[in-house]
């Protein structure tokens, strides 16, 4: 049987070892999942019963690295999610961010030269920038991003664009809004917020908390995704992955220390100098058609969080 050879870079960090590990189930795929574990855990990696799976500690902002890699496994085709993420560590490094763009030219340059017939790309809500138009639509809202990450996102789907234009080298860029589940990091604001409550811990948060989010269960990002790889949907576009129930920081708050019947407070620190937009809520039109189900509402998905964080604790 001939299997479809998949990379997935950063694929030791959250929503793309979740990825890798869907992928992996599937006997009819290699998945090669490169990392250089400077975020990533390889207590996320995939395991599967197939051993279609392998490990590569490397850097996809290494030319000398990466090549390699593609030289070896000759790969149809690649999800780009090696990233600098989180708004903190973003902020503080801006270098370090402004680097993952030779990791982008460097996955292009190799996609071309190896055969690699399409790219999928994880770009970020953040190329709104703060948002002139709601929902924000994938093709209407424009891109005003100013911060080195968004600015990153915005170059990279630039440069993915310019390569099929250029070379016919294929993509589909998806753009993530707040995703959570299990696998999640405690930086980020709903696992931040459930360990805190867990642990009776005050919930801290920037500003007055009525800035808004959306937040997407991993389950129907990795859906919506793998239905557009294997559908062949979303080809040389962008769609937008996330939920469109908007939610202050405030309300989560309080509505996670419901659910968990927490004893925690909530703690007012003063307000990010940057990056913490005031509202964001996608147009999921997209995403709602290749999902092609119900979606999980944000107490089924905090729930289900619960159930896991109190299982295992958070890597």
């Amino acid at each position: 049987m001939m299997q479809r050879r998949i990379l997935v870079t950063g694929g030791a960090g959250f929503v793309a070892s979740c990825l890798a590990q869907r992928l992996a189930d599937n006997p009819e795929n290699l998945v090669v999942v490169v990392d250089n574990l400077q975020t990533g855990s390889k207590s996320k990696l995939p395991v599967s019963i197939h051993d279609n799976v392998r490990f590569i500690k490397a850097d996809v902002n290494a030319f000398a690295d990466i090549s390699t890699v593609f030289c070896t496994f000759s790969f149809d085709y690649v999800f780009h999610y090696a990233a600098t993420v989180g708004v903190k560590r973003t902020l503080a490094n801006p270098m370090m961010v402004l680097d993952d763009l030779n990791g982008i030219r460097n996955v292009l340059d190799l996609s071309k030269n190896t055969g690699v017939r399409r790219v999928y790309f994880s770009s970020s809500s953040e190329v709104y920038g703060e948002p002139v138009e709601f929902p924000q639509n994938e093709h209407t809202t424009p891109l005003n991003s100013r911060l080195p990450y968004a600015i990153v996102k915005n170059v990279g789907e630039a440069y993915l664009r310019a390569y099929y234009q250029e070379f016919g080298l294929e993509y589909t860029i998806f753009r993530f809004f707040n995703t959570y589940g299990p696998k999640q990091s405690s930086d980020f604001v709903m696992s931040r917020f459930v360990d805190a409550a867990l642990a009776g811990n005050d919930i801290t948060i920037y500003g007055d908390g009525s800035q808004t989010r959306t937040f997407c269960y991993i389950d129907d990002n990795v859906d919506a995704t793998l239905n557009a790889f294997y559908e062949n949907r979303c080809v040389n576009d962008v769609a937008n992955i996330g939920s469109d129930f908007e939610i202050s920081v405030l309300d989560l708050a309080k509505r996670i220390i419901e659910i968990t019947g927490s004893s925690s407070q909530i703690v007012f620190l003063p307000a990010l100098k940057e990056g913490d937009m005031t509202r964001r809520c996608p147009d999921i039109s997209v995403m709602r058609h290749l999902l092609d189900r119900k979606m999980t509402s944000i107490d089924d998905g905090i729930r289900r969080l619960l159930e896991a964080r109190q299982a295992v604790p958070f890597l």
